[in-house]
């Protein structure tokens, strides 16, 4: 169904998961728990407090049908999570089993624009990945990325080195994801410039203060017969730029020479330059400390200059963002305040209390939705598609070729718009690619 911007739902996500519309959410950010053996409880005293949850899993915490319905839709996958008993335990298998079957209804609410981050640490990141390249297919892996946390590192390192780093895995669901490169540009701080730019701009223009650099105005091949050869500065070259241009740039002060003689060089303020675009390797975002303004005590708070980066690179504004473990809602402020629309959903009923505190304390007045019930989907429930896909032998019923269940979508052999029905014999499933093709014609007209 479709779900009103603003909405906490106080659920089990998976519950949630079924009944949200497919191909609606544009960008899912997950913070879920790590497999680390331990149970975290928030302070007494904190924002936070009764927000607890245990972080280690047995197969008992899960439902039986699990079982059979990963085996059903990712056969392989399961035999490999299988595998996982024999070398980290029945916990592993059992948490990456409850992994899984989420993990597959996010494949399924994704746009196909939308991209998907999975967070996580080093207990089970390299099993993660293997889930996700399974569900989302691994031509769809786009980074892993390294969060440091800790800016400096403290402790003991006699048997080894600090872990201060988490796993980010970003995947899209196809090749047609947004992107906003604006969002990992970091503008210079020139009054903490690294050595490679102070290296790069290593003039400093005494009048202002500015850096600078010196590069060249020159093509790359040489024309004499070009309109761009003619003489600068007593110089003659093929600039780079029409003459007219040149004179204007020279007017400016753009243009120097070092010495009389001198090819003519183009004068380039740092200051100016659009900034440094990261790599996958993040260590300019700390990790909130207990005197950090944002920190309310929640025991696996993330910043929300994180949250913001994320949002900003993979959505743009009006977007849906998803947070299925949403916690103390990080995810839902920062995509307020980047001016996307949002849903959480958590079990502990602190969620609802925290994303209204922490609203509050950034100052934003929009009131939010609790739910506590689990929404309908508006389009064919995904048993449906399980028995058509049994009926049809996997094989899609436009082009007769067989595909992987994540590959197929419901659809109507004689659309509603021509007088079909929900009727289960007016349904089929199709490949992507003939569903799309369809539209509103009918099975036999489209063939």
């Amino acid at each position: 169904m479709k779900v009103k911007n603003r909405t906490i739902f106080e659920n089990d996500n998976l519950h949630v998961l079924r009944g949200l519309d497919t191909d609606s959410i544009d960008l899912i950010y997950l913070d879920p728990p790590f497999n680390s053996n331990r149970t975290f409880e928030a302070p007494v005293g904190s924002e936070a407090a009764g927000a607890t949850f245990k972080d280690f899993w047995t197969l008992e915490d899960l439902d039986n049908a699990s079982h059979g319905e990963l085996a059903d839709r990712e056969p392989e996958l399961y035999h490999a999570i299988s595998a996982t008993e024999f070398s980290h335990g029945k916990s592993m298998k059992a948490y990456l089993i409850m992994m899984s079957i989420r993990m597959l209804e996010m494949f399924r609410i994704l746009k196909l624009t939308g991209t998907l981050y999975l967070h996580c640490d080093d207990n089970a990141s390299h099993y993660l990945k293997m889930v996700m390249d399974s569900v989302f297919g691994k031509e769809n892996f786009r980074n892993e990325i390294i969060w440091q946390r800790a800016i400096t590192t403290k402790g003991n390192l006699k048997k080894g080195l600090a872990r201060d780093s988490d796993i980010i895995f970003r995947y899209s669901k196809s090749d047609t994801y947004v992107w906003n490169v604006e969002a990992v540009t970091i503008p210079y701080d020139l009054a903490n410039l690294d050595e490679k730019t102070k290296r790069q701009y290593y003039c400093v223009e005494p009048e202002t203060g500015r850096r600078f650099s010196l590069t060249s105005v020159t093509a790359q091949n040489h024309d004499p017969d070009s309109h761009l050869t003619y003489a600068v500065m007593g110089v003659v070259r093929t600039w780079r730029w029409a003459e007219d241009r040149m004179r204007k740039e020279i007017e400016a002060g753009r243009i120097v020479q070092t010495r009389p003689g001198n090819v003519p060089r183009y004068k380039r303020y740092l200051d100016e330059q659009k900034g440094k675009r990261l790599n996958n390797i993040w260590v300019d975002i700390p990790n909130l400390t207990a005197r950090s303004k944002e920190r309310i005590g929640y025991p696996t708070q993330k910043p929300l200059a994180l949250l913001e980066r994320i949002i900003g690179a993979s959505s743009n504004p009006g977007d849906t963002v998803l947070d299925p473990f949403c916690g103390c809602a990080t995810t839902c402020v920062a995509a307020e305040r980047l001016k996307r629309q949002w849903i959480g959903i958590d079990l502990s009923p602190k969620s609802y209390e925290l994303v209204k505190s922490r609203f509050e304390q950034n100052g934003i007045t929009k009131s939010i939705i609790h739910r506590k019930d689990e929404p309908k989907l508006s389009k064919q429930n995904q048993t449906y598609k399980r028995s058509l896909f049994g009926i049809q032998e996997g094989k899609c019923n436009g082009c007769q070729t067989l595909f992987p269940f994540r590959s197929m979508t419901v659809n109507y052999v004689i659309a509603k718009s021509k007088g079909g029905t929900d009727a289960p014999d007016n349904l089929q499933v199709l490949c992507r690619a003939c569903s799309s093709k369809k539209k509103n014609r009918t099975q036999k007209q489209n063939n």
